[in-house]
């Protein structure tokens, strides 16, 4: 069955050059041109991903965003004419899984679809795989869980494949670089920086204080890398 992709604009030209790729390559799409009817859809249907723009009439993108992602894990690509540092970051930081600027290529676009929806089904609840364990901190992959001192975390799609990632080889450098590729894939356009916003996000849910982490350390100039059991 085809991914079903919920499209949020309220430029038709946008709408439509969005639906005719996504549809040329075997997508489903719905179409909201508001966020109230985005929050309701992905509420009341089965969405595999929104594509979600900023600039939306009455509220916002970012808005609409924290308000998907208080209900749903359903993955997030932000679309926007707004290049400002600043706009990206939020909307990371509000559960974005990842955000794409205006203009932008229809094989851009098709990439970062695909590279979503795949890390989707890579961490599908039923994959299996031993338990993670470090301190207080567990992750069941069979399960799709986090669980810090026994109480589950809510982790975004990214969130958790970095926390996997990291966790199933702890001491282990990863770079910035590197973290992109395994995680968004090798045609990621993105910036390095994205890795640092998602995971100063992991570190505020797992880590008991966030600026002084236990868990997930920094190696200046190189990345990250996660502590090993002592």
């Amino acid at each position: 069955m085809a991914h079903k992709i919920l499209i949020v604009d309220d430029e038709p030209t946008i709408v439509e050059l969005v639906k005719f790729n996504l549809e040329n390559a075997g997508y489903q799409t719905v179409h909201c041109d508001n966020g109230l009817d985005a929050i309701e859809t992905v509420a009341a249907e089965q969405i595999d991903l929104v594509i979600l723009d900023i600039m939306l009439p009455g509220i916002d993108g970012l808005e609409v965003c924290k308000r998907i992602r208080q209900r749903s894990k359903v993955p997030i690509l932000m679309l926007s004419a707004r290049t400002a540092e600043l706009d990206r970051v939020l909307g990371l930081e509000l559960g974005a899984d990842d955000y794409l600027t205006k203009p932008f290529s229809p094989r851009e676009l098709l990439a970062r679809v695909k590279a979503i929806l795949r890390r989707v089904e890579e961490i599908n609840p039923g994959k299996t795989g031993s338990e993670l364990k470090l301190k207080d901190l567990t992750l069941i992959p069979e399960q799709h869980r986090v669980l810090v001192k026994g109480k589950e975390v809510d982790l975004t799609l990214t969130e958790y494949q970095l926390l996997e990632l990291m966790l199933k080889s702890p001491g282990r450098v990863f770079s910035r670089d590197y973290l992109l590729e395994a995680v968004w894939g090798a045609d990621y356009f993105g910036d390095t920086r994205t890795i640092d916003v998602h995971i100063r996000h992991l570190r505020e849910k797992i880590e008991p204080t966030p600026g002084n982490p236990e868990y997930i350390l920094t190696v200046r100039g190189v990345g990250y890398k996660f502590k090993e059991q002592e």
